[in-house]
């Protein structure tokens, strides 16, 4: 974990209620994707979570969900201001684990950090699948950004209005595939949980207060004890959780 003050290289709307937003500065504690980073943000007592969606040896890319006070104020960021930012929080994922064709799959804003996942996986020469679920094409982001990767990749939307109609367990159980990633909501995992096949690795949104293991805020119970999601987690093992 590295402290530091970043610059804000550019902050803008991917939907209507979604940032991408790039950030200049060291970048050296990030080692797997899948791990996050939290933001300071002024007048707010907690800092803010964000996966990290892409980095480089310069920038960091994240994508964020207006959701209530501070990622509100995240908005009005703009080019060149300065933020103090908390790096290379969280396990990530274990990509050892993959085998040829692993199936990543996101939920809304559990869709950033399956991008980071993506590109490393093609760059190793896997054969990546993606499944990405929204609820209306008015949501959606980054289908493009996977497709250019050179990812299988489908999207459905719960009102029919783009790609499959339904819920991306609709669209991944007819799909074979070595292993699974997957982050988004709850819901989601819990369905996912009654259609996966094999093996994967559930990434938690979650709560936290610190970020880094301190509070004690986000634990949760697995079959190996309490695990704390900021620092041994977010992402868990499927043969681990407790659901």
């Amino acid at each position: 974990m590295k402290q530091g003050i970043y610059k804000v290289v550019s902050n803008e709307a991917l939907t209507e209620t979604v940032f991408r937003m790039v950030i200049e500065g060291d970048t050296s504690a990030l080692t797997k994707p899948g791990q996050f980073i939290n933001f300071t943000v002024e007048g707010c007592y907690l800092r803010r979570p964000i996966s990290v969606c892409d980095w480089d040896d310069s920038t960091i890319t994240v994508i964020y969900k207006v959701v209530g006070e501070g990622t509100e104020k995240m908005t009005a960021w703009k080019e060149g201001y300065e933020c103090d930012v908390l790096t290379g929080l969280g396990n990530g994922f274990d990509v050892s684990c993959s085998g040829d064709e692993p199936l990543l799959i996101g939920g809304g804003v559990g869709v950033p950090p399956m991008y980071g996942l993506c590109k490393r996986l093609i760059a190793e020469g896997k054969k990546v699948k993606v499944v990405l679920g929204f609820n209306t094409k008015d949501e959606i982001f980054y289908e493009d950004e996977f497709k250019a990767l050179g990812a299988e990749t489908v999207v459905t939307t719960v009102d029919g209005s783009h790609g499959v109609k339904g819920f991306v367990t609709d669209a991944m159980k007819d799909m074979s595939y070595t292993y699974f990633y997957t982050c988004g909501p709850m819901p989601m995992f819990k369905a996912i949980e009654k259609t996966a096949v094999g093996s994967g690795e559930y990434s938690f949104e979650e709560r936290m207060g610190c970020g880094f293991g301190a509070c004690m805020g986000c634990s949760c119970k697995t079959k190996y004890g309490n695990k704390r999601i900021c620092k041994d987690g977010p992402v868990l093992k499927r043969e681990e959780i407790i659901w």
